[in-house]
Formats: structure tokens, sequence, C-alpha cells
């Protein structure tokens, strides 16, 4: 760990994780037989949104019929999509699933009470809901998609010592044994935000990388996937990046931050206002820009604590990885065990960019870098979200 941070900061982080991955839920998701005539009605959210997809290329949500039970097989699909938070799954069904929010997905439960419950610590948000996820169909570029949201986290759902050994449980990874298992599919995508490190990356820019490695500090610390590696090999198609990026602009107001100040007049210091404009970019291998330009098989970092990138730990932070989340190495370290696993990547947009790490810490309660860092999750985490369903619209249209 670059900053060596006590044990009882980690765990401070590790709380500060937790909260930000039930931010948003309400009641309803946790319960596993919503009555959807009973939610208000809600506009196609395509159209309000006013994307404006290539003729036969947009995204086409498909009710299935009959409705699917929770403690069914998931369907057969060519692409699943999976997702994490409140945020993320609101921006992945903007895109991909109009007129049907995350309420109206269907529940999953397959499996849960035998495989997932002993594996999950009390008060977890999946043992709250008492599922594994929810999902939804869409059809796209002649593709069945499954988008699915998660209710597992590596961060949320371990249980130390589990069947008396020295590790951690990881429920996520049956979850994801499972879900390419019942949906035989033959790519699948991890989608959701992620701690920018460079400073040229701004909000709503989208990394995209074949590649994931474990970056972990305490409860997988001492697991034996911890620093490893894994990559996936397949080109990923860019032929509709350009136009992402396009689609993407169009939020770019829904990204630019407010003039920064003191806090109050007691406070000594000068306005502050960012001068560039806010265009998301995708940054990925193929790149032209070299600010915007992933090294082959650049991993993003696997976290098991609330890491973000900032001044201080940027130069050995890229020098490991791209970005820092808490899940997507999960999703290699499935695949390295399988015959012939699905070609996967990860598409992370940055919600929290660069902070500066010069702020003060004077203790866990007045550490200025991290209140920055979690206020830009907690403002643009859906936006952002936007953006980064509509970067994995593209690779799903190029396939």
């Amino acid at each position: 760990m670059s900053e060596q941070l006590s044990y009882d900061e980690v765990e401070n982080r590790k709380a500060l994780a937790r909260e930000l991955l039930n931010l948003g839920r309400t009641s309803l998701d946790d319960v596993n037989y919503v009555d959807t005539t009973l939610l208000p009605q809600q506009e196609a959210l395509v159209a309000a949104l006013a994307i404006d997809f290539p003729d036969g290329l947009a995204p086409t949500p498909v009710e299935l019929n009959p409705k699917p039970r929770p403690e069914d097989k998931l369907p057969k699909a060519d692409v699943v999509i999976v997702t994490w938070t409140v945020d993320e799954v609101e921006g992945l069904a903007s895109v991909f699933t109009p007129g049907f929010t995350r309420d109206k997905w269907y529940r999953y439960t397959h499996l849960y009470d035998e495989v997932y419950a002993p594996q999950i610590r009390a008060h977890a948000p999946a043992a709250t809901a008492k599922r594994i996820g929810s999902y939804f169909m869409v059809n796209l570029n002649a593709k069945k998609v499954l988008c699915f949201k998660s209710e597992l986290h590596l961060n949320q759902d371990g249980i130390r010592r589990y069947n008396n050994t020295d590790q951690t449980s990881l429920p996520v990874r049956n979850m994801f044994q499972q879900i390419i298992e019942e949906t035989g599919c033959k790519h699948i995508l991890t989608v959701g935000t992620c701690g920018g490190i460079q400073l040229e990356h701004d909000l709503g820019d989208v990394l995209v990388t074949r590649a994931a490695k474990f970056r972990c500090a305490q409860e997988f610390g001492n697991a034996p996937f911890n620093h490893a590696s894994y990559k996936s090999e397949w080109d990923i198609p860019t032929t509709h990046f350009a136009k992402a990026e396009e689609l993407m602009k169009a939020f770019a107001q829904n990204l630019e931050e407010p003039e920064f100040g003191p806090p109050t007049k007691r406070h000594t210091g000068t306005d502050w206002t960012l001068t560039r404009k806010f265009i998301p970019k995708i940054i990925h291998e193929k790149a032209t820009d070299p600010n915007k330009k992933l090294a082959p098989f650049q991993p993003i970092l696997t976290t098991d604590y609330f890491e973000f990138g900032h001044s201080e730990n940027a130069a050995e932070l890229w020098g490991e990885g791209c970005g820092v989340e808490m899940g997507d190495a999960v999703l290699g370290l499935v695949c390295a065990d399988l015959q012939n696993p699905p070609k996967w990547a990860i598409i992370r947009n940055v919600s929290d960019p660069q902070i500066n790490g010069t702020l003060a810490v004077r203790s866990r309660a007045l550490d200025m870098r991290v209140h920055w860092a979690v206020w830009y999750y907690e403002n643009y985490g859906y936006w952002t979200s936007v953006t980064g369903a509509l970067t994995t619209w593209s690779v799903i249209a190029g396939l």
C-alpha cells in the first residue's frame, strides 16, 4: 500500500466504501417481490436524455413472458453487463432499459440459500435483500444482452476466518461463475464508477481495459490471489467509440465542477475556477491522445477498501494500473479457472478525479482528501455512470 495506512484508517475507508455502496438504496431494494403495477409510470428515459443512437443500434428492453420467478435460472444471453451500485444501475437503466428502472428489473435468488447465505456477513445488502441481484434483458445489434445489478460486493460480504480458515469468504466469485454458466455468454463486461489516477482524466471519462489486478490491504491481504493480475486476450471493438464520445458530450454540462473557494469567510484562500471544458472521452489502448491512452492490458486495480487517486500516490498507482475500484478482478480470477472463458473487459467511468494529495489530514474525521473523493462520487456518480453506459453500448454495438 502506497500510503501505509494504519489498521484503523483502513477500517474507516472500508466503512466509507460500505456507505457509498449503499447510497441511494430504498425499501424496495430489500424486497424480492415488487408489484410493478403499483409503481409510478415512467417516461422513456432515453427520450428525456435525447440520446441519438444510430439507426438500428438503439438498445431495446425486452420484457420476459412469462415473468421469471426469483428462484429461476438466468436466461441465455450473448453478452452480460454486470454493475454494482444504485447510481451505476440507474445510469445503465437510463441508457439500456428506458422505461424500466431498477425496481422493475427481475429479482434473482437462484441458489441463494444453499450457496450464498452461509458466506455473507449479517447486515450486508445481499443478506438484507436475500438475493444475488436483479436483471433485465435487452436486444442490441442482434445480440441478447443481460443487464445485471449485483447485490454482492467484495468489500461488503466477507466473513473472516471462513470455515475455520485464515481466509475471508468471497461469494461474488460464485456469482460470476453462476452467471457465466447459466447464461452461456460469449462476452461479459463489468461496468461502474472508479477513482481516477491521472490529473488529465476528468469526471465522466471512461476507462476501457482487458485487465484487472488485486490490490487488497486487509481482509483479502493474505488471499492467494492478492496482487495477481488477469487479462482477456481479444480486440475490443472501437468502431463506435467516436459516436459514443459524441453522445457523451451532450451530458458534459452535468459534469462541470462548481467554483471552489474557502468554506467560510474566516478562512483565507483564493477563489478557484476550473477552466478546462468537460468533454468526456474514452480512455483505452488505441486512443490517439497520449493523455487518453492506456498501455496494453493496463489493469484496473481492485481494492478491499475505499482507495482513490491523489497527487501524492498517482505515480505509484499509475505504475500498477489505470483506476481504482472494488470488485472487477474477481471476474478475471473466475475466468482464469475456466477452460473456455468468455471474453471480458472492464469499463469504469471516473466518478472522482485525482484529488489534491496535499490537503490537510488532521485525523480520520478530518481527512480532506477523503472528504472530496466522497463528495465527487455523491454528486457525480449518476451522470458519470451514463457516460460509462454509453461506452458499454459502443462496445456491444461493435461486436
